[in-house]
């Protein structure tokens, strides 16, 4: 069986994209979590992952690492990783590399915490950018192809990677056309994001970059984490 190794659910963005695609394709996997520490973990991941970054996916005795190497690794293997259709196929490659090279100023600025709501301080132009063309993005898709994934009726690995922005749509209250908004909240709303919802909101792990990096962006307004876990 698969072993997917992952790290805090509340903070880790890369490691939802596979455990999300995985879990909606109900293939079998272990999930092993390995909390962020503070400072550096390369030590600690390097015990698993070649890079000493998560996610990682072990297959008996092989690694694969980086979570696009891991879709394209599951795709192999699995149906219904990418879509059947040609067309719809290079456009939801297409959609999955540029969210996994671009989008950097909603990385920066928006940086994932399941369980928090934020006031942004300020939405500067290049943020502003990044919403705009996320907004442009999904609304092709879901036009382009007829929803309600964004390759149509089936969800597929293109949606497992903008998930993680889904959270941040939620955590930051983003403003989105209300055809992008209900794609959000779709995504939210699958049983397999609920349960990595709720298990965020259970871990006893406070991880201070991660909690410094939303500080620097705005001011919370609410945590929904357990009180008095630290």
């Amino acid at each position: 069986m698969y072993v997917l190794y992952i790290a805090n659910k509340n903070y880790s963005s890369w490691s939802l994209r596979p455990w999300l695609l995985m879990r909606q394709l109900a293939i079998p996997f272990q999930e092993r979590m390995v909390p962020f520490s503070s400072g550096s973990n390369w030590e600690q991941f390097r015990r698993f992952s070649p890079t000493g970054r998560v996610p990682c996916l072990r297959d008996e005795d092989s690694y694969i690492w980086d979570s696009l190497a891991i879709t394209e690794y599951l795709a192999e293997r699995h149906d219904g990783v990418w879509p059947q259709q040609q067309k719809a196929r290079a456009w939801a490659r297409s959609a999955t590399a540029e969210m996994h090279s671009g989008f950097q100023q909603l990385r920066e600025r928006c940086p994932m915490n399941c369980a928090l709501r934020v006031q942004l301080n300020s939405v500067a132009a290049p943020l502003n950018n990044d919403i705009t063309r996320l907004d442009e993005l999904w609304c092709d898709g879901l036009n382009r192809h007829g929803g309600p994934f964004l390759t149509g009726a089936e969800f597929t690995a293109v949606d497992a990677f903008f998930a993680p922005v889904a959270f941040r749509v939620q955590t930051y209250q983003l403003k989105l056309s209300a055809t992008a908004t209900s794609y959000a909240e779709r995504l939210l709303t699958l049983p397999a994001m609920l349960e990595w919802y709720r298990a965020a909101l259970v871990e006893p792990w406070r991880e201070q970059g991660h909690e410094d990096e939303v500080m620097r962006s705005g001011t919370v307004l609410t945590d929904y984490r357990i009180p008095g876990v630290s």
